[in-house]
């Protein structure tokens, strides 16, 4: 025992002869420690596992670093089939010391045996399975994974638990018996089994009512004493007469029974030898299925990605080369362009332009797309706003106003800076009978060109109609 202060060796004193610290309580709590360690050792020992828990736990809550208990305790768990909880404890005990360790043998043992490790995985698994089908009243299943659980780890006792109580569930007293005696021969002091089995034995114990016991009536026999021995001999017995035929028969009737002895006793050993030998392939085979059914809905998971990408792949391609495709409008605006300079019909370039800005998604365009379709406009803007602007003109001198505004608007909106197309607009606004608009273009003439003789106009035309100079 060792200071917890200093760490020196602890004399017979209730303090420490080297730092002088009080350690009468700390004594006490490791003897408590120790004490409880000691009673989860001997009922271990008597194959009391579920007491040995309970004291080898209050052994941990007095003193945490005991590695004695908590290494028991890591073994108490693996004989009850509880793997993970026992591997847990051992690594735990293995963080408070790391060097000469028991734990590390215990450990090393489990993870050097790669099929144990998968046995204790696939045991698991397939419990915490048996539990989601009992929820979901697969009862039959539940029963299917559980003897899969149980021959893997004969030693897991809530697989045997659950086992007898799905029988006791169905009526099978017997069999659920049987389980909760495998569970008794593991742990003879769990809680849980016996709370079953008393239940199981109140089921299969008919109930009979107490009779007196009948009286027997007196043997009339002589006794007497030979050497050691207590010779009892009935009266009004006559022993039958031996012949050599009886012995025969005798012998006969003998090598019979043990015949059929050991067709009762020898076959089923075989049998059941050759059913556990089976039964292992059977589990062998059935984990190699479901490893081999994961693996096959992984790569359909995967196929079924990589058609969506083809999928994917093959429109954006269609949508390159196909109708109205990237390729096919590129080919358009080309042609648009190549018309105009050959022929100089604005009007047809921009009616071009426009239809085909409508067949196509603009924003799902690349950049360089949108750049050569505005260059293409950006070319021909200013001819067009020209030609708008001299068929408003037209428009204007014959009186129609209605068509010269129609003409007029798209001349100001592709050539904002010619003053005379706007001004002009405000007019064939006034001289239609729009007074609001015409003050609106009138104001923008006033604004974009200040101090010039159209500005001045438009403030001269916009007084006539307002009445404000």
């Amino acid at each position: 025992m060792y200071c917890y202060n200093c760490g020196r060796r602890l004399a017979k004193p209730d303090f420490c002869t080297s730092c002088g610290a009080d350690v009468g309580l700390y004594k006490k709590v490791l003897h408590v420690s120790n004490m409880y360690y000691n009673e989860g050792l001997e009922k271990a020992g008597v194959r009391d596992l579920t007491g040995a828990v309970v004291s080898l736990r209050q052994s941990l809550k007095f003193n945490k670093n005991n590695l004695q208990a908590r290494n028991l305790l890591g073994l108490v768990y693996f004989e009850m089939g509880e793997v993970v909880t026992a591997l847990s404890e051992w690594v735990i005990s293995k963080n408070i010391q790391p060097e000469k360790n028991i734990a590390d043998e215990y450990i090393e043992k489990v993870r050097s045996n790669s099929a144990r490790l998968d046995s204790v995985n696939q045991t698991i698994k397939k419990y915490n399975h048996s539990l989601s089908l009992c929820k979901q009243g697969s009862k039959d299943l539940a029963v299917i994974q559980l003897k899969k659980v149980l021959s893997l780890n004969p030693r897991f006792i809530r697989a045997h638990q659950l086992l007898a109580l799905l029988y006791m569930d169905k009526g099978d007293w017997e069999r659920a018996e049987r389980e909760l005696r495998k569970c008794m021969e593991i742990d003879k002091n769990n809680l849980q089994t016996l709370r079953y089995l008393r239940e199981v034995e109140l089921l299969l114990a008919p109930e009979e009512a107490e009779k007196p016991p009948a009286r027997r009536k007196k043997e009339e026999a002589i006794r007497y004493q030979s050497e050691n021995e207590l010779i009892i001999r009935p009266v009004n017995v006559k022993e039958p007469k031996r012949s050599g035929i009886s012995t025969l028969v005798n012998l006969g009737i003998g090598l019979i029974i043990g015949v059929v002895a050991a067709c009762y006793l020898a076959v089923p050993a075989a049998q059941s030898k050759v059913r556990n030998e089976d039964q292992q392939v059977i589990t062998k085979i059935s984990n190699e299925s479901d490893a081999k059914t994961a693996r096959i809905q992984e790569l359909e998971d995967q196929i079924t990605g990589l058609q969506g990408d083809i999928e994917g792949l093959r429109g954006q391609i269609e949508g390159f080369v196909g109708t109205d495709g990237t390729l096919e409008s590129i080919e358009r605006i080309l042609e648009t362009a190549a018309s105009y300079l050959e022929t100089g019909d604005v009007f047809a370039a921009e009616s071009e332009l426009a239809a085909i800005s409508q067949s196509v998604d603009m924003s799902a365009m690349t950049a360089g797309y949108e750049r050569l379709h505005q260059a293409v406009f950006n070319a021909i803007r200013p001819d067009l706003a020209a030609a708008y602007f001299e068929r408003g003109s037209n428009y204007f001198r014959i009186g129609e106003y209605g068509e010269a505004i129609v003409a007029l608007l798209p001349a100001v909106e592709y050539n904002p800076e010619e003053v005379e197309a706007l001004y002009m607009l405000g007019e064939a606004y006034r001289m239609n009978g729009d007074e609001e608009n015409a003050v609106a273009v009138y104001d923008k003439v006033m604004e974009l060109f200040p101090g010039t003789w159209r500005a001045n106009s438009a403030r001269q035309s916009k007084g006539q109609l307002t009445g404000i100079w």
